[in-house]
């Protein structure tokens, strides 16, 4: 029996302890600290949104200038493309008309061929211009760098194309040359 009642004193005693747990306490200056760390991180995270817009900013601008470094690299090569062109023709066409291995109905023929390039060249050149200055169509830097480059990759073609041509006319002379001299040699029997 005295068993039996200082177990049941003894599973009183340890309830009691496991229920009491008692009121939470709050510190005050925790508190007031926590507050304060959240309204520094409220404005780090302003400045962040600030520095990430104007990080924007910077990489458009970024981009307007290198779009407009492309424009004048194209509007550079298309120049030295052409200056390349009527270097050739004034070089190689006056050479190739004044030939006597060319027919006189072919100088007009090599003439008309020669004077489309150099037109064509011409052209976009002054189609070039109006992109550049009037501000053609209303088009972002980006579109007109675009077009420019187009444009740069045909006269690099003109400038191939006039090439071929000047070789092709160079070859017809070599043959002829060569046929007027196995025709008109001398033989020695």
């Amino acid at each position: 029996m005295r068993k039996i009642i200082l177990s049941i004193v003894f599973i009183f005693i340890i309830k009691g302890h496991s229920v009491a747990q008692g009121l939470p306490v709050y510190d005050n200056t925790n508190f007031i600290s926590f507050a304060k760390s959240l309204i520094e991180s409220a404005k780090q995270t302003s400045e962040l949104l600030k520095t990430v817009e104007f990080l924007k900013e910077q990489k458009e601008r970024v981009e307007k200038v290198n779009d407009v470094i492309k424009q004048l690299k194209a509007v550079q090569e298309i120049a030295r493309n052409n200056e390349r062109l009527f270097n050739i023709v004034r070089r190689d066409l006056r050479d190739i008309l004044n030939s006597p291995h060319i027919q006189p109905d072919e100088v007009e023929r090599v003439s008309n061929s020669f004077n489309a390039i150099i037109e064509n060249a011409l052209d976009d050149f002054d189609f070039i211009s109006e992109i550049l200055l009037n501000n053609h169509l209303k088009m972002t830097d980006g579109e007109r760098a675009k077009v420019l480059k187009e444009r740069e990759q045909k006269s690099k073609e003109m400038v191939v194309e006039i090439e071929r041509k000047t070789q092709r006319y160079r070859d017809i002379i070599a043959f002829r040359e060569m046929q007027y001299r196995i025709n008109n040699r001398e033989t020695n029997y």
